[in-house]
């Protein structure tokens, strides 16, 4: 009897473990071809960024979140294999992900507006911008911040959930500016010579382009001057130094042309009561 008891026992142990050995190598099978799959699937998503010219680090963290949400379903779909219950796995899963998602909701917002901005390209590295209240060429645009250099080598940091909801002058982005500058002269000067020493002084200066043609005009006759309007076009790189240019040879020329730049003035009336 007992060797009877024995050998069923050992033929039920034979079993089950020719039953969880098959699974374990269908585990393991599948585990291995998943794997394989998933690196596949995430070269093809990278080379596909990469036709399309996403930034690196976007292109990193698309990847990234494809790779991981891969292996996620490859995970539940061996431990469903091996018998446990898919459901609550899940379920408990998404809502450590809800509670992660709200501790995190300041940080989850930078990384939307970093891969917002990296994606759309409303500016790329290199370019000047204003954004948050400063001016500044753009040193590094990461996915959770953007880094900015301003005129007098400062660096300002702008978090992307911010800089992505608010407003952005590029002036970079045509290759081209417009600088717009006034001039005033006094009263008692001559009006047309004054706009033909402009229009010289303009199309004299090396870094002025032909086209679009520079505007040259009286643009107000305010309390104590002639305002002329002066608006020549210039490669973006180029701004300031035409700016700061024209200024001083307005100054110079005006002096040596006997045209005045006039002080502001006010005219006080006194009565004398009777």
């Amino acid at each position: 009897m007992k060797e009877l008891l024995n050998e069923a026992n050992i033929e039920k142990l034979m079993n089950h473990a020719a039953e969880y050995g098959i699974q374990f190598i269908k585990v393991i099978v599948v585990l291995i071809i998943g794997l394989k799959v998933i690196n596949f699937i995430d070269r093809l998503v990278d080379k596909a960024l990469q036709k399309k010219e996403v930034e690196l680090s976007l292109r990193g963290f698309i990847t990234s979140i494809v790779s991981i949400a891969l292996k996620i379903g490859l995970f539940i779909t061996i431990i469903g294999m091996v018998g446990v219950k898919t459901t609550s796995f899940i379920t408990m899963l998404g809502a450590a992900g809800l509670a992660f998602g709200m501790s995190l909701q300041g940080a989850l917002g930078n990384l939307a507006g970093g891969v917002l901005i990296l994606f759309f390209k409303p500016f790329r590295v290199g370019n000047v911008i204003e954004a948050q209240g400063f001016i500044g060429k753009v040193k590094e645009i990461g996915l959770f911040c953007t880094i900015l250099n301003t005129a007098d080598n400062k660096t300002v940091i702008l978090p992307n959930g911010s800089l992505s909801s608010g407003s952005i002058v590029n002036y970079s982005a045509e290759g081209i500016r417009r600088v717009d500058m006034t001039f005033g002269i006094g009263y008692g000067d001559d009006i047309k010579k004054a706009k033909e020493v402009l229009m010289r002084l303009t199309k004299e200066h090396p870094m002025v382009l032909d086209e679009p043609e520079a505007v040259v005009a009286v643009a107000a006759l305010a309390d104590s001057s002639v305002n002329f309007a002066v608006r020549p076009w210039v490669k973006s790189a180029d701004y300031w130094q035409v700016m700061f240019d024209m200024h001083e040879n307005v100054k110079l020329e005006f002096d040596k042309e006997g045209i005045t730049i006039p002080f502001p003035q006010r005219d006080v009336h006194i009565y004398q009561e009777k």
